[in-house]
């Protein structure tokens, strides 16, 4: 079945998920969609100091909105917010230094953060191919890409301005593989695939954001599929990948697109929370036949380990 599925998603995804596959699904795009005044607003965006997370950011900032760029790196945020501050004109952006796969620190971060707050944008990720633990014993894939997105809007929401937005940037990648309970922390994977915990990871993400939805009826959630995009992230951890695609990979801009899309179009809330995106619409969970659903139980059951595991981990 994993066969079957990774065949099966790889030749979607040259055909959608490509440079080629943007520009064709762009031809419907309303341009009207965006042109939104974000002065008297303010979005947190993780992970906004390069790739698709710096360009939302940029495309907000170019609006007028108040950024609040979540970084790890110090030297590398404050860069990218002078880069930022320079080409959007825009002065009210602002770092805030923080590692998501560090647990206690992302829910004191949250605790404490007291700053209006419209939009969070859940797009720090990480893919580290080798077993890499936590100083608190977690997987490092997992304790990023998903307990630490957990925690952080766990504990934004209540905070959140009436008409809010909560976007995951998730990944296509995720459609091939069945949410798996028994082994979050990657004990059990023999060898370890980096790629295989990661795109997990994302199917929990798409998980969490359709249970979010249920949690919390008056903000709006959605994750969604950035395509394959010419980042500095899929270069530094996919190099093969990289290397045989590098031609058709979308640019920043067309992997950001429908973040920024989710993030500021009146659209998005005419439709139902908490469903996954592609190029600014609503697309399938799973591939047909490909086995991959989960139960409600195992999806409620999801969301009660994480909120287990931020406690004892906070």
């Amino acid at each position: 079945m994993t066969f079957y599925r990774n065949v099966v998603w790889f030749c979607k995804g040259l055909k959608e998920y490509t440079k080629s596959g943007y520009e064709a699904a762009a031809k419907r795009f309303n341009p009207a969609d965006l042109d939104v005044d974000c002065q008297g607003k303010s979005y947190m965006i993780t992970g906004a100091n390069s790739g698709i997370g710096k360009q939302a950011a940029l495309e907000i900032a170019k609006r007028g909105g108040v950024i609040h760029m979540v970084c790890r790196n110090p030297k590398y945020a404050q860069e990218a917010q002078k880069e930022l501050k320079e080409a959007s004109g825009n002065d009210q952006i602002f770092v805030h230094l923080l590692d998501m796969s560090d647990t206690k620190a992302v829910h004191k971060f949250a605790t404490e953060f007291k700053e209006p707050l419209n939009v969070l944008i859940n797009n720090a990720g990480c893919m580290i191919n080798e077993r890499t633990l936590t100083d608190g014993g977690l997987e490092k894939n997992f304790a990023t890409n998903t307990l630490g997105t957990h925690v952080l809007t766990k504990e934004l929401v209540p905070k959140l301005q009436k008409g809010s937005r909560v976007i995951i940037v998730s990944s296509g990648g995720m459609l091939t593989q069945a949410l798996s309970l028994d082994d979050l922390n990657f004990e059990k994977m023999r060898p370890f695939d980096g790629t295989m915990a990661y795109a997990q990871n994302k199917r929990q993400q798409v998980v969490m954001t359709e249970q979010y939805a249920q949690q919390f009826p008056d903000v709006f959630f959605a994750s969604m599929h950035p395509g394959w995009a010419d980042t500095p992230a899929v270069q530094s951890s996919m190099p093969d990948f990289h290397a045989k695609m590098k031609n058709k990979l979308r640019t920043v801009e067309q992997g950001a697109d429908t973040i920024v899309w989710l993030a500021l179009a009146q659209k998005p809330l005419e439709l139902e929370s908490g469903l996954f995106y592609q190029d600014r619409v609503p697309v399938a969970t799973h591939l047909p036949l490909a086995w991959s659903k989960s139960s409600p139980v195992e999806c409620k059951k999801l969301m009660e380990i994480l909120d287990e595991m931020a406690t004892k981990h906070s």
